[in-house]
């Protein structure tokens, strides 16, 4: 099988609706342990969500509307850059997003293994932290995930609509005892004169400007399965139109609630949702402690969710690249029977098994310390396509003028919109690399993070250079 003949393409399945898109981007975004460290900054988080929406998420919704709509293919974020500025660019950008992901899928599992725990009263207890519990947990929510996806997008998606389904109800939970203890309680955090006023001096608030953007970040994942979307010049828009409104509203209310219910030095990163419901519901009697592990419970198959949703949108992007023969032609292969890009998925999978299994190693390694190494990685990491997608957004609109417009804004606009979101991007990804406070070893952090990202450029650069010399070689003409 080869891209020139459509093939690979024209087998894939078109099985996801608006229904599933919309649930694709609630489980892609939303994320309650950035809701929870943005939290922990007290009511100045408010404003800093308030911010990240209107310079970043906004203009990241526009520009995935704009070009997702002008180019509704297979591999979204890559094939655009490809497309706009050419394959070296375009290889940059879909290496960094899928080998992000690959890092990113261990933190997402080692927080749903967490969570777990609270989920059967077990959360203070230290099982998140024993290994003997973590591994097989993760391993096993990880072959649950790419099984599903492998036997094909339109059985996949069950799980990733009950992700998006659950993450939500989780945080409606939340936001019903936060706004029922704004009328029956005092708040957690004292509301002092220009409570709103954040300090960009201050190191905590610098971390959470890298740490809030991302938690909006996601809007463009559902893109990468173009030619599996029924009618994706319309849905695609559609499903954004839809969704974004509902995550900015869901992370502004729940981070209130937040704020409201559990003091900011109080406030666990991963369990800090939960510890704000139990707080809410104990205002109802002790009808209610089933509250918190439901909660907890909802908030694994959302998590899950999330896994089955990153790892088959970013397999996409590999599907493509293997089709391009950068990646080896096995990832450009579609199951026969289930028409699914079944190598890319397992492939990956198999990296993110790698991946998590290293986290076990290094003398002093706990389960927290892996996860905000990993995350900061695929933050750095991440934030690279993004400068990709504004760039590429600008580019678009310059050449196709108003006539060419999906949004119905002036070249003015656009170009305030693209210039927001990169100028939000570059500075997340500046502060990303700075150490949370209470950091036992910077130095050590600031090396893995940034040291890490470096190689791992480093290393989709050579798998470039040797698969385009080797493309040379096939066709010494060209």
């Amino acid at each position: 099988m080869n891209k020139d003949d459509g093939r690979p393409l024209a087998e894939l399945e078109r099985a996801l609706t608006l229904r599933d898109l919309v649930l694709f981007h609630l489980v892609t975004v939303i994320s309650i342990t950035s809701l929870a460290t943005g939290s922990r900054a007290g009511p100045v988080a408010l404003t800093l969500w308030v911010l990240a929406a209107l310079l970043f998420f906004v203009p990241q919704g526009i520009a995935v509307v704009e070009l997702s709509s002008s180019y509704p293919e297979e591999g979204g974020i890559y094939s655009w850059t490809k497309r706009e500025f050419g394959e070296g660019h375009g290889f940059l950008c879909g290496w960094c997003y899928w080998i992000n992901n690959v890092l990113f899928f261990p933190s997402l599992l080692l927080s749903a293994a967490t969570i777990a725990t609270y989920a059967v009263g077990r959360g203070e207890s230290g099982l998140g932290g024993d290994w003997a519990y973590v591994l097989p947990f993760t391993l096993g929510a990880l072959c649950l995930a790419a099984a599903l996806n492998v036997v094909g997008a339109g059985t996949g998606k069950w799980l990733q609509n009950a992700g998006g389904v659950c993450i939500y109800l989780t945080l409606l939970m939340l936001i019903a005892v936060g706004l029922y203890g704004m009328w029956t309680r005092p708040a957690a955090n004292p509301l002092g004169e220009g409570w709103w006023r954040p300090s960009f001096a201050d190191l905590s608030t610098l971390n959470l400007w890298a740490t809030i953007p991302f938690a909006y970040a996601g809007l463009e994942l559902s893109a990468t399965m173009g030619s599996e979307i029924q009618n994706p010049r319309r849905n695609l828009p559609r499903s954004i139109y839809v969704a974004a409104p509902l995550i900015a509203l869901v992370y502004l209310l729940g981070s209130g609630s937040l704020v409201w219910l559990v003091p900011a030095g109080e406030m666990s990163v991963v369990a800090g949702p939960f510890q704000a419901i139990a707080a809410g519901a104990a205002g109802f009697g002790a009808s209610l402690w089933w509250a918190a592990p439901l909660a907890a419970a909802l908030a694994v198959v959302g998590r899950l969710g999330a896994l089955g949703a990153w790892l088959t949108g970013s397999a996409r992007v590999a599907f493509v690249v293997g089709l391009d023969r950068y990646f080896p032609a096995a990832f450009g292969r579609v199951h026969p029977r289930w028409r699914t890009p079944y190598v890319a998925i397992l492939a990956q999978a198999a990296l993110a098994t790698l991946f998590l299994l290293l986290g076990v190693l290094g003398k002093g390694t706990t389960v927290e310390t892996a996860f905000l190494i990993l995350l900061d990685m695929s933050l750095l990491l991440y934030f690279i396509p993004y400068v990709y997608l504004f760039a590429c957004h600008l580019k678009h609109r310059r050449r196709a003028g108003p006539a060419g417009a999906v949004v119905p804004v002036g070249r003015g606009v656009a170009t305030l919109v693209g210039l927001s979101g990169m100028l939000v991007t570059v500075c997340a990804m500046t502060v990303s690399t700075i150490p949370p406070p209470d950091t036992a070893e910077p130095r050590l952090f600031v090396t893995k993070v940034v040291g890490g990202t470096l190689l791992l450029v480093a290393v989709g650069g050579a798998i470039y250079w040797r698969a385009k010399a080797g493309r040379k070689k096939r066709t010494p003409d060209a």
